[in-house]
């Protein structure tokens, strides 16, 4: 029997899995940072800086203001307190490291030019006296940035800009080679994975393929609440035919459920029999990275808030703005912001804001100058300015002051 859930349930199960609504724990260090992101399966990584790398957003909306500093020692720190690895999981991720067993198989892929890594593949398979002359250099000098072995191409940028050592040194990441063992500003630092990662995570037998893909779709169901098979598959980035393959798998076994979401118009799958909350109590500015609304298409059918990054759009040719955060409030998202931690001003400005309903009412307008407030003391900053005018600003503003 096809078991079915009113788009109200879907969210809400939606948003629990995600960690909102959940009571905050009264002091928040590595133990809790950790707990968080196991929930979530990953943090995205990205370069943009307009208000703070996104990888420290996710947990800022769901913890409230905490030690930066935790997640970076979780990350990137040697010996007991390191606690995440980074690798593709969702693009660039930081990712529990009990999970770095699931992903062996992507590294052998990655060594033999299949998968996702096609584009690397060409490199791998003409340039192994370079790959192997840059694994010597790190071997012997210890952890180093692509800068320190070679010059990326003049006036090139992206894959085309990287230099032939920074080529190397990411097949060699992707092979699980080396991994990241810090970073320099946002610059990776690439050290041998047996001098980084704990020696019993390195000698442990690789998970079978098809038993590592089962455990990410069961991970993803976990962390998305209810998915379509598209959904699910997307949260790993795995390949539609092993998706749908191991999807399959795990229905037969009874360890995922299908159900029917109302409107929507494909299958979705929940594990086990679905707990539904009877609200979820919430409110958070979301990074545009932030794992809620990675597929877009599922944002959308959510929350029916179409949303789309514009930091690669042309200025005259974007609608909401560079750095837009939706806005979570009573299980829905009901605005967007265009942030900016300004350094020099000391405020967080808000550029641009859009409201998703026709009004929001003094409730959620106070809720979010409460969570701008919030979010300007943890980045550091003493205000937070509107430089935008509409009647909406005004009435913000009037919350702010």
């Amino acid at each position: 029997m096809t078991d079915s859930l009113s788009l109200a349930q879907a969210r809400r199960l939606a948003l629990r899995a995600q960690g909102f609504g959940c009571k905050r724990p009264g002091e928040i260090g590595a133990r809790q940072l950790l707990a968080q992101i196991d929930r979530l399966g990953a943090l995205q990584i990205d370069s943009v800086n307009a208000l703070v790398r996104s990888h420290y957003l996710p947990l800022f909306s769901r913890l409230g203001a905490y030690d930066r500093t935790l997640l970076e020692q979780a990350a990137w720190s040697q010996g007991r307190r390191r606690g995440l690895f980074e690798y593709w999981g969702h693009e660039a991720s930081l990712l529990p490291l009990s999970f770095y067993p699931l992903l062996r198989w992507r590294m052998r892929q990655a060594r033999n030019g299949e998968g996702i890594y096609k584009q690397l593949a060409r490199f791998g398979r003409e340039q192994q006296p370079l790959i192997r002359r840059v694994l010597q250099a790190v071997a012997e000098q210890g952890a180093l940035g692509a800068g320190s072995l070679g010059k990326p191409a003049a006036g090139s940028s992206g894959w085309w800009g990287w230099s032939a050592e920074k080529h190397a040194l990411e097949w060699l990441f992707a092979a699980g080679e080396v991994t990241v063992a810090g970073r320099r500003g946002f610059e990776r630092l690439y050290d041998l994975s047996e001098r980084v990662l704990p020696a019993g995570l390195l000698a442990a037998a690789e998970i079978p393929e098809a038993e590592a893909q089962r455990q990410l779709l069961l991970l993803a169901a976990r962390a998305l609440g209810v998915a379509t098979e598209k959904d699910l598959r997307d949260y790993y980035r795995l390949q539609a035919r092993d998706s749908q393959a191991r999807l399959a798998e795990l229905l037969e076994a009874g360890e995922l459920q299908r159900v029917q979401v109302q409107g929507w118009t494909q299958a979705a799958y929940c594990r086990g029999t679905p707990t539904i909350p009877r609200k979820v109590v919430a409110s958070a500015l979301l990074s545009p990275f932030d794992s809620l609304i990675w597929e877009r298409a599922r944002t959308e059918r959510l929350f029916d808030f179409r949303y789309r990054l514009e930091i690669y759009t042309p200025q005259h040719k974007r609608v909401y703005g560079y750095y837009v955060l939706p806005f979570l409030h009573r299980e829905r998202l009901v605005a967007r912001l265009d942030l900016r931690a300004e350094r020099t001003r000391q405020c967080l400005a808000v550029h641009v804001l859009h409201l998703q309903e026709p009004d929001l009412d003094e409730e959620g307008l106070a809720a979010l100058a409460v969570n701008l407030r919030a979010l300007a003391d943890w980045l550091g900053l003493s205000d937070v300015r509107l430089d935008c005018s509409s009647v909406t600003a005004a009435r913000l503003r009037g919350q702010l002051s």
